[in-house]
């Protein structure tokens, strides 16, 4: 094997947001750090988060309220939180030019640019003098008892250091880079591996009307359920149809149940348009708008609250003529427009797979983990952060921020053990 001329006191493995802060943090403490990615170029997939606007975290009441948005590993990110939690990573940001914005908890740069954000971790690796080394894929990780001691690349180098930090993510977006390589890799040295799913992920439905209404959102609705037959789960928040069935926060969310609940039986999902009212309230709510526009026609009443594709497609399941006015419509047809807009019925086929999936959920186990550390409990000298790690929480910058916290907490640990 060709060694690389320079020894490193820290080797990352894997460039994403929680490598980039990881060796930021540790070249800070005077560690001469090696980032180790295997694309041609680093922050590829922070560069995809918030649609590209770049939600980098999310204002929750308290770290307890962060972290039990995680279920119930979530406990585990309370001590790394209580060092690097939201507040420090607005501040870090902010301390080094980007403004922010508050958009109902999201945080973004003001710019809407997930460059911004990435140029500045590039500028503070260029600044501790982090050596980056791209199209640098691992082959191995080799070890001699409880330590690991070098890493092989395919490219024939071997890189050697004291300390070492996996945070080469999980297997959502694998055209980025996340194949799943951690989770081998972490095997290998003895780590337990809880099985992986995608997290964050759409939902494919039996139904095909979907695809016509494909690209339209609807901001208020909830969500029920069904396994078997049995209510199991309900949500409320955002859904976007597409050409394969619904997308949107809510359901990127909801995903996770969804997909436990898909392997005991069959999936049903209902959709409920005004969840603020029940069926005898949006009867008298409907009544009074039909009322206040008799000569309208009705599918110009529905306009006011639907997008007009929306608004026909609602009509038609109900059987109603687009041509009614709203003084023409009878207690019956009425009816049938509540009972369907309470109750839209879908039968889901199954998730989306990784490559559409947002995050992973699963991996590599947190009882093999320090919590005050990140350090393994297995391997001495071996630290992980981010995706690679078993928590994923929902939408909103969660995710993103787990990827700071575990980042930014093993290599500040991992520079502290450096002899």
């Amino acid at each position: 094997m060709e060694k690389v001329s320079k020894k490193y006191d820290i080797a990352v493995i894997g460039g994403g947001p929680a490598g980039m802060i990881a060796a930021i943090k540790a070249g800070e403490m005077g560690a001469k750090v090696a980032l180790i990615e295997k694309n041609e170029k680093i922050g590829i997939k922070l560069l995809m988060t918030g649609g590209g606007r770049c939600n980098l975290t999310h204002v929750e009441k308290s770290i307890r309220d962060f972290c039990s948005k995680f279920g119930k590993e979530g406990d585990f990110l309370l001590s790394p939180f209580s060092v690097f939690g939201t507040k420090e990573t607005m501040e870090f940001f902010e301390n080094n030019g980007v403004e922010l914005k508050n958009e109902k908890g999201k945080v973004f740069p003001a710019s809407e640019k997930a460059k911004d954000i990435l140029n500045v971790l590039v500028s503070l690796l260029k600044k501790y003098k982090v050596d980056i080394l791209f199209s640098s894929e691992v082959k191995e990780v080799n070890k001699k008892g409880k330590l690991i001691t070098s890493i092989s690349l395919l490219n024939g180098k071997e890189i050697e250091a004291d300390q070492f930090i996996i945070s080469s993510g999980g297997r959502s977006y694998p055209s980025t880079g996340s194949s799943g390589d951690s989770f081998i890799w972490a095997k290998r040295l003895g780590h337990d591996i809880i099985d992986t799913k995608p997290a964050l992920t759409p939902i494919e439905t039996k139904e095909q009307w979907t695809k016509s209404l494909q690209g339209i959102s609807l901001e208020d609705v909830s969500i029920s359920l069904f396994c078997n037959q049995k209510k199991e789960s309900e949500g409320r928040g955002e859904i976007l149809f597409t050409h394969f069935g619904f997308s949107g926060p809510l359901i990127l969310d909801m995903s996770r149940i969804i997909g436990d609940l898909l392997e005991k039986g069959k999936v049903k999902m209902t959709i409920d348009l005004f969840p603020t009212k029940n069926a005898e309230q949006l009867d008298k709510f409907i009544l009074s708008v039909f009322n206040k526009n008799r000569k309208k026609h009705i599918l110009k009443c529905l306009n006011d609250f639907f997008p007009e594709k929306f608004s026909a497609f609602i009509l038609n399941f109900s059987s109603i003529s687009f041509d009614r006015k709203g003084n023409d419509i009878t207690k019956e047809e009425r009816m049938r427009l509540v009972k369907f807009m309470k109750k839209i019925e879908i039968s889901i086929v199954g998730l989306l797979g990784f490559d559409k999936a947002m995050a992973t959920h699963g991996g590599i186990s947190l009882k093999t983990i320090d919590s005050k550390t990140m350090k393994s409990k297995i391997i001495n000298n071996l630290y992980f952060a981010g995706e690679a790690i078993n928590l994923d929480g929902p939408c909103g910058g969660y995710n993103l921020q787990m990827c700071w916290t575990t980042g930014y907490v093993a290599g500040q640990n991992a520079a502290s053990g450096v002899k």
